[in-house]
């Protein structure tokens, strides 16, 4: 318990006296002695005691066999047990062992002693049993802990590699979460496995990439050969687990200004915006009973977006297409990328059999679409793209690895889409049919926050004529900009939004 504050009279006056600070409280040891750690052929000596909760071990000489770099802090602060690039926190007093953001329970808190740090086996477990793949084994009648490597697994691994848009993405799928570690050195990056073995004979071969020169597989090892000044950037996926590996040049340094005009670079907030009109060229998109056509409203719209953007915020706003021009699905995500955008947005208008459909519904990136309604509409907008992907192997891979690059922004994607469609209901008092998810191709490359929006069904002749009045564009696209306007303050903040303005 903490102490209480105690009142002292001194020199006439009361002073506070602020309370010691918490203590763990002493753990009742029915046991303590030496016991053997037998590590196979080796048998050493070590520290053990035994509480109410189970056995508990001195932590540094198990650290001395089985390797680490162990960080003791002072008593009742916390230790660091480093293995690889993986740090694992914990301490006296917390029953618990962090790594990175995740936190697993344990049995009992380590306990402080003369030997050192005591440790309970299920926190030796979770540091060398996953990171290094050993299993231990308390033999209280012998007082021995049995330390062995786990059985050896044959692991299965399928290997894609896909050259998109100036990045090379390679994917390592596994059906479990192996046991592995990363080494880093020039031009090479080693994932080994621990522990465990692999079966090169079950991967296909893969195509001549520009950044990424070879993939060689070992029995415990997957080796990429990059190409040379190139970065790579790893990350998980899970459900199933795999391990991705995004590949890309390095920006070249110039030691001194040229008349180029300076490359986009990615901010850490929202300071650069795509805009995509929907359509356009021969791709009329929908035509409303009048004759509208959508690659034109669209148009219209995004010109009116882009300068409205620019007024209220300090964003630089591009057009994927600033004329009526015929432009892929591909291409208009290509751009977004290679301009480093934080946001994209492409304007599309609706279409369907019934004239009287009407509001608005707001998209974002998934393979799987959240309703038959949303599987169809992807459908409709994808029927743009270059013939004869249907059933491609390749295209498929490309889709697949496009996933991968959207899901990293899913949780925005969503978000934004949701702030869409709110202001889109209250400014317009909107039909609200929801935010959606489905396989536009148009969204699945981007590599930023990215939302396709429906403002209206050309099919209804009312919404039809509505868009064509500027006075419902202007809300439509107020709407459109307080939109932006919260996404980019949640993202950026309000102090660096109020750094920003400064002079």
């Amino acid at each position: 318990m903490a102490r209480l504050l105690c009142l002292l009279l001194l020199g006439g006056q009361l002073a506070v006296v602020a309370p010691a600070a918490e203590e763990p409280q002493p753990v009742a040891l029915y046991e303590s002695g030496l016991a053997t750690l037998d590590i196979g052929r080796r048998q050493v000596p070590l520290g053990y005691s035994v509480s109410v909760f189970g056995p508990v071990f001195t932590l540094r000489s198990i650290v001395v066999q089985l390797g680490g770099e162990l960080k003791l802090g002072p008593l009742y602060q916390s230790h660091e047990l480093i293995l690889g690039d993986t740090q694992f926190l914990f301490g006296p007093g917390s029953s618990a062992v962090t790594v990175g953001t995740e936190i697993y329970p344990l049995t009992q808190a380590p306990i402080p002693a003369e030997d050192g740090l005591k440790v309970p086996l299920d926190l030796l477990e979770t540091i060398y049993g996953e990171k290094m793949g050993y299993e231990f084994q308390w033999d209280p009648a012998g007082r021995t802990l049995k330390v062995r490597r786990q059985p050896q697994r044959q692991v299965p691994v399928t290997i894609d590699l896909v050259h998109l848009q100036g990045i090379t993405t390679v994917v390592l799928q596994f059906p479990y979460q192996p046991r592995y570690r990363i080494h880093r050195a020039a031009n090479l990056i080693e994932v080994e496995l621990i522990g465990d073995r692999l079966n090169p004979e079950m991967v296909k071969a893969l195509p001549t990439d520009p950044l990424v020169r070879d993939v060689k597989l070992g029995q415990q090892e997957i080796r990429l050969v990059l190409a040379k000044d190139v970065e790579a950037e790893d990350y998980i996926l899970q459900d199933p687990f795999r391990l991705v590996f995004d590949v890309y040049r390095k920006t070249p340094a110039t030691s001194a200004p040229t008349l180029d005009p300076t490359p986009p670079t990615r901010s850490s907030g929202v300071r650069t915006i795509v805009i995509d009109p929907g359509h356009g060229g021969s791709d009329t998109g929908a035509i409303g009973l009048s004759g509208t056509q959508e690659k034109d409203l669209t148009l219209t719209l995004a010109r009116a977006l882009r300068a409205r953007l620019m007024e209220r915020m300090p964003v630089r706003v591009v057009l994927t297409r600033n004329e009526d021009a015929e432009l892929p699905l591909e291409t208009r995500t290509a751009l977004a990328n290679q301009q480093k955008a934080d946001l994209f947005i492409s304007l599309h208008l609706n279409s369907v059999q019934s004239p009287t459909a009407n509001g608005a519904e707001t998209y974002f990136s998934s393979l799987e679409a959240s309703d038959e309604y949303a599987a169809q509409a992807a459908e409709t907008e994808n029927l743009v793209a270059a013939a004869g992907d249907d059933g491609d192997a390749l295209y498929d891979l490309q889709l697949i690895l496009w996933d991968l690059a959207q899901s990293q922004y899913l949780a925005q994607s969503q978000q934004f889409a949701k702030l869409v469609q709110d202001e889109l209901n209250d400014a317009l008092g909107l039909n609200n049919r929801g935010v959606k998810q489905a396989p536009f191709r148009v969204l699945i490359g981007a590599s930023m926050p990215a939302v396709l929006v429906e403002c209206g069904f050309l099919s209804n002749p009312e919404e039809e004529q509505a868009l064509l009045d500027p006075a419902y564009r202007s809300q439509l696209i107020n709407a459109l900009v307080r939109a932006v306007m919260r996404y980019r303050a949640a993202v950026m903040g309000p102090r660096a939004l109020a750094d920003e303005a400064l002079p």
